[in-house]
């Protein structure tokens, strides 16, 4: 089974408003393993990025002045898509600014759907966790999936982090097998702003409680259970 797990950057929020991506990050897996195969680019959106829209992945026009449109990767990114299963967190959003490029085109190329299944990792979050926070932020501390110091977001990025989520929120996987390296934010980004934890950190220490913790602890429930009647977690 081969999935991508797919995130993209804007400028801005509607695509009907003439906003283009200029930014897209996707990772492979294949069977529930990253394979360490990615595809990352930068677009020339040929418009200004919304101020707002910079605060929130630091990418500025200056910076892709010199990139590709999106005409000019078209083709290479739909092969590396087609015929897997996209994840993607709040689907409607990237595949809407997706198929709007592609529709700039033309009419032949198609949309996403004929090319790929979708997967909103969104949806399935709230029908796992309804009346929950399910941001991307929200499901890693849920899962405990590490994106420390993430003050911007990065496409490659944040489709790295959205497989992790997925893979914990789905079943788990303890060996993820990345093996690509990139710094993301070489260019044109503040190098402390995304840091994750280094490989050949120590492992966390287990520190299990003693008999006497323990008896101590029962004998607390004895007493609570007393007092409150029957303790549903006992």
């Amino acid at each position: 089974m081969r999935q991508i797990v797919l995130d993209t950057e804007t400028t801005g929020l509607e695509p009907t408003q003439g906003h283009k991506i200029i930014e897209i990050g996707c990772i492979e897996m294949i069977d529930r393993k990253l394979t360490g195969n990615h595809y990352h680019v930068y677009l020339n959106p040929q418009r200004e990025i919304d101020k707002g829209a910079i605060e929130v992945h630091g990418i500025t026009n200056e910076f892709l002045q010199d990139k590709p449109l999106f005409k000019d990767v078209a083709n290479e990114f739909i092969e590396f898509v087609k015929n897997s299963e996209l994840i993607i967190h709040n689907a409607p959003f990237d595949i809407g600014f997706l198929n709007h490029e592609l529709k700039q085109l033309s009419p032949s190329v198609g949309i996403m759907n004929d090319y790929c299944r979708v997967l909103d990792t969104l949806v399935l979050a709230r029908q796992m966790h309804p009346g929950q926070k399910n941001s991307l932020d929200a499901l890693c501390k849920r899962y405990f999936v590490v994106n420390s110091h993430r003050e911007l977001h990065g496409a490659l990025l944040d489709s790295e982090i959205l497989a992790e989520v997925y893979l914990a929120m789905t079943g788990g996987q303890t060996d993820l097998g990345l093996t690509h390296k990139q710094d993301y934010l070489k260019v044109n980004r503040d190098e402390g702003g995304i840091r994750r934890l280094a490989e050949n950190r120590e492992a966390f220490k287990v520190i299990k409680a003693s008999a006497e913790e323990n008896s101590a602890h029962k004998a607390y429930l004895q007493e609570l259970s007393k007092s409150s009647g029957k303790l549903v977690w006992k």
